[in-house]
């Protein structure tokens, strides 16, 4: 019998409990080319599809799978995965900030994003922080893995349909902070829950807010969020 995942809980298997080691992950693999990989997806369904599919390749190796969250940057640390696949669309800002630590704390460890392109202004923002790839979720499970496979080869692979996305997104006048403020308070978080994730005081916050309706010309937080999810900037 299957054994379920709680949200959060890191992923090391299709049919394991959370602390138990998948088989590959365990052995000593001769080939020093294997691509070790690790998923940041919360959809617990999708993270274990994928999880399948990349560990039927012989020279990728799925070594932990887990939800967003803080712990995300010790996980890397302790599994030294050569590339870390995040899911955009989900976890928005907070896995921007997770990609951001990610390029700082591991440098090693190199980051691919999987997002929707009718999210352009959240794409282009996630091609200014470094990421080395991305890859459009419409996208055959074939483009994934070419994307791992040229990222681990050093290069920057930017799947075209997202390219084209983010082009074609005006610029904001917001700041990437403001924007990352106004795109937490769009997901319901309140001044005190936005500045507890970005480690700001809650006047700070507010100022950003205040900022941000006053060059939006909007009357409310609700019309600034609005004007801006209309012109693709969260």
């Amino acid at each position: 019998m299957a054994t379920t995942v709680a949200a959060g809980a890191e992923y090391t298997g299709i049919h394991e409990s959370p602390a138990t080691v998948h088989p590959s992950a365990q052995k000593q693999s001769p080939d020093t080319n294997t691509i070790r990989v690790l998923l940041v997806i919360d959809m617990s369904l999708l993270r274990g599809a994928l999880a399948a599919v990349l560990s039927s390749e012989d020279d990728i190796e799925v070594v932990a799978g887990m939800a967003a969250g803080d712990r995300v940057v010790a996980t890397a640390i302790r599994h030294q995965p050569d590339i870390a696949v995040l899911d955009l669309d989900q976890g928005g800002s907070d896995v921007l900030a997770t990609a951001q630590a990610l390029h700082e704390r591991l440098p090693g460890c190199r980051v691919i994003v999987l997002a929707a392109a009718h999210r352009p202004g959240l794409v282009r923002r996630a091609l200014d922080v470094p990421v080395a790839g991305a890859v459009d979720k419409d996208a055959p499970p074939r483009r994934l893995l070419a994307t791992i496979r040229q990222v681990a080869k050093g290069k920057r692979a930017i799947d075209p349909t997202l390219a084209v996305a983010a082009i074609g997104v005006a610029g904001s006048p917001l700041t990437p902070r403001e924007l990352t403020v106004l795109d937490l308070a769009s997901g319901g978080a309140s001044p005190t829950e936005i500045a507890q994730r970005l480690f700001l005081s809650r006047g700070t916050v507010c100022n950003y807010l205040s900022r941000v309706m006053t060059k939006l010309e909007a009357r409310t937080r609700i019309d600034a969020i609005r004007i801006a999810a209309e012109a693709g900037w969260i």
